[in-house]
């Protein structure tokens, strides 16, 4: 088998050490190869650095164990070539296990080019990744904290989620407020709503008479200072995360058409976009908002060439079917994991878009809803958002609504002669009116 690279390394990594194999080809032809062990501190993994510069290591790999590849990648970047791998594809033949072992089947299958990388993006998207999640986990941290007022609520015969949409709104915050005070009056309570829940204050007298007591109080005061503190958070977050969009300045390598495939001109991936125009751009898809093209774009870049197809991308954000066949049988179908950040995100899309009216997700949703179920029609239309929004980073265009009749238009014919059988079952006798359809499609 062909040597890749002469000299390069594998790293079996873990919590408090680092076992190093390093491998180099001596003039003779024949393999050198030695073992070294590491701590995990930064001065620890300074040596390690200095240990493989020494037999000028090109390429190093690795497993992407938990959080514990981070530390070694942020100090061995940009002094050689990483690769982080999925211990999936490393496993070795069932027997003797060592650290060891797995530091010297790492380096011999880099060295012989059998390996291949994760996509692990720059710094500044690396950055703005980790603050997409902390953001997303404050986001459903906050969701937890309303489960919990509610649970309080219902304890204290209180049924204001009953009638009000939202229990911290405007309207309920107020109520709440008044209630930790001792205001027990319901029709008092209800007279605090605003808008149009105003016109709810019958129902909410009802859903206001309950057995609030002293220790209902403390939780209910002390959820709602948690929730204060939790939309602080956000919004702080969200204003970082906004101000790196904005002060991305990255200006693509201009085309002669502008970045613009030409109608002759086969679509291809072309250079990185922009944040605030990626933004923008993911912004005009149905069921997806600023804040969900924030994490989109923090979880897979805007540079599109660095996956091969659409498909690509669709897999590696776990939305793409499985492939699994043997004996001409197809087996189970089931979607990978993929990128979990990625993949909630574009199934919360999805979903926003099944809600929409007179739009092609919307009607991609249902027709698949009604055959395979709303879990894979959701997971169909995640698929559909992540290669839609491939093609519009890479060909820098907005997205182009094809319309709810969109599969109907497809099928015409077959679509009105159905109609027409079904009604005929019924005993009409009908004529069709060809004229009238070029109206109609219009």
């Amino acid at each position: 088998m062909d040597v890749m690279y002469e000299r390069c390394a594998g790293l079996d990594v873990h919590k408090k050490s680092v076992v190093a194999c390093r491998v180099r080809m001596l003039p003779d032809g024949r393999k050198e190869h030695e073992i070294g062990t590491f701590g995990t501190t930064t001065a620890q993994l300074l040596a390690l650095l200095d240990w493989l510069q020494a037999w000028e290591c090109s390429h190093v790999a690795m497993e992407s164990t938990g959080e514990y590849w981070k530390p070694v990648y942020n100090i061995l970047e940009g002094h050689m070539e990483i690769l982080l791998v999925n211990a999936q594809h490393v496993k070795r033949v069932p027997g003797r296990k060592t650290d060891v072992s797995d530091a010297e089947w790492l380096a011999e299958l880099l060295r012989h080019g059998l390996l291949r990388g994760s996509f692990v993006p720059g710094r500044p998207q690396r950055e703005l990744r980790d603050l997409t999640r902390q953001r997303s986990t404050l986001v459903r941290e906050r969701a937890a904290v309303v489960n919990r007022l509610q649970k309080v609520l219902e304890d204290a015969n209180l049924k204001l989620a009953s009638v009000a949409t939202d229990i911290t709104g405007v309207s309920a915050r107020a109520m709440l407020e008044a209630l930790i005070q001792g205001e027990g009056d319901p029709v008092v309570l209800a007279d605090l709503a605003r808008g149009r829940m105003r016109n709810k204050r019958a129902a909410l007298e009802q859903a206001l008479t309950g057995r609030m007591r002293d220790h209902h109080r403390f939780l209910v005061t002390n959820h709602l200072t948690h929730l204060d503190f939790l939309d602080e958070q956000i919004e702080h977050f969200t204003q970082e995360i906004a101000r790196r969009i904005t002060a991305d300045t990255q200006s693509p390598t201009s085309s002669p058409n502008n970045g613009q495939p030409g109608a002759d001109q086969p679509a291809s991936p072309s250079e990185s976009v922009p944040y605030p125009e990626a933004i923008e751009l993911l912004d005009t898809i149905p069921g997806i908002d600023r804040t969900l093209a924030e994490t989109i774009i923090a979880e897979m870049g805007t540079d599109m060439r660095r996956f091969p197809s659409a498909d690509d991308l669709a897999a590696w954000a776990g939305v793409a079917p499985g492939n699994n066949e043997s004996a001409g049988k197809r087996r189970s179908g089931q979607t990978t994991r993929g990128n979990p950040a990625l993949r909630k995100g574009l199934v919360q899309a999805a979903h926003a878009a099944a809600r929409t009216k007179t739009t092609y997700l919307a009607a991609q949703y249902h027709r698949l809803a009604a055959r395979r179920g709303k879990k894979r029609a959701v997971v169909a239309v995640a698929h559909s958002i992540v290669v839609i929004a491939y093609y519009m980073l890479s060909r820098r265009q907005p997205y182009r609504e094809l319309g709810s009749n969109y599969f109907d238009e497809r099928k015409r014919e077959t679509v009105v002669h159905h109609l027409v059988q079904r009604l005929e079952k019924f005993g009409y006798q009908v004529t069709l009116d060809l004229s009238m359809a070029p109206a109609l499609a219009g």
